[in-house]
């Protein structure tokens, strides 16, 4: 009986499109959002070398809101997500670059109760789809904090 129970609800999670453990990030646990490519545009982005990377920032409605209106701390609810691409050049118009093979897509989550020991922010780095390791997840909260720490730590400014 218990078994029949066990496996029905085991059922009804795969049905119901739960995801297990291993799709969360490490530390953090922030999973990667539905629809996350179809949020609006926050900014693009150059890295340089040694990345190298053609970069996009995104908001969803709660974040892009905040952007809009100047309002820092960003509200709890607000999602980030940066796509990043390697760098190359266009094959059909020399001086262009265009996004060549993807590297990572990233998530910064705004919950100041959840995350109130890492400034009100999760983060999370996926790369093929799948959660980076946990020594990468370790050094979002010190890059964010040495370089950002006066704008909610977050780096990228609305594009006008």
């Amino acid at each position: 009986m218990l078994r029949r129970i066990a496996l029905a609800g085991f059922a009804l999670l795969v049905a119901s499109g739960a995801r297990a453990d291993g799709d969360a990030s490490p530390i953090y646990g922030v999973r990667m959002p539905e629809g996350y490519r179809n949020w609006q545009l926050v900014a693009p982005a150059q890295e340089a070398a040694p990345l190298n990377e053609l970069r996009a920032v995104l908001g969803n409605d709660i974040a892009m809101k905040a952007y809009r209106a100047g309002t820092l701390p960003f509200p709890d609810g607000s999602v980030l997500a940066k796509l990043a691409w390697k760098h190359v050049q266009s094959p059909e118009f020399e001086p262009a670059s265009v996004p060549g093979a993807a590297t990572t897509v990233q998530f910064m989550v705004k919950d100041s109760k959840k995350y109130a020991a890492t400034g009100g922010w999760g983060f999370a780095r996926f790369i093929d789809g799948k959660p980076a390791d946990e020594a990468q997840h370790q050094t979002c909260l010190a890059c964010h904090q040495a370089r950002v720490k006066d704008h909610d730590l977050v780096f990228t400014r609305y594009a006008p």
